[in-house]
This record gives C-alpha cells, structure tokens and sequence, in this order.
C-alpha cells in the first residue's frame, strides 16, 4: 500500500512539473517573438534607411511597389 501512495505522489510531481515546463515554453516563445517583431518595422522612413547603411531604392516604382532601401542593415525593405 505505500509503494502505489508513493507511485502516485511520484506520478502527480511529474505531470506538475510538465505542465510548469510547457508554459515557461510557451512564455520563452512568446518574447522571442515579441523581440523578433521589433527588431524591424515593416516599412522604412527614407532616414531610417540611410542611417541602417543603405540608400533608397526607387527604380521599380509602381502602384505595387514601394521604394526599397538596398544596403546596409534594412536591405530590401520597403520605404515609405
């Protein structure tokens, strides 16, 4: 009768332990992605293209299109 008290609080510890280890798994995803997000805008200001090293783009103008920045740290993102 002690051996199945102690298999169950064994059992019991355990699947604590993973359900505390899926959501500090969860939470380190979820600053990942939060610093990964702002780690770039999704448009440029001219300004901020020349400061990252680059130079705006604008020979594919189109409806579709938006200037680029070419160089530097924001290559190939477009610029507002």
């Amino acid at each position: 009768m002690r051996i199945r008290r102690v298999l169950a609080a064994v059992i019991a510890t355990a699947a604590l332990a993973g359900v505390g280890l899926a959501g500090a798994a969860t939470a380190t995803a979820t600053a990942t992605t939060a610093t990964a997000t702002t780690a770039a805008p999704a448009s440029l200001t001219p300004g901020e293209c020349e400061q990252g090293g680059g130079t705006v783009d604008r020979s594919n103008l189109s409806s579709a299109h938006l200037p680029t920045c070419k160089g530097g740290k924001f290559n190939g993102q477009e610029v507002d």
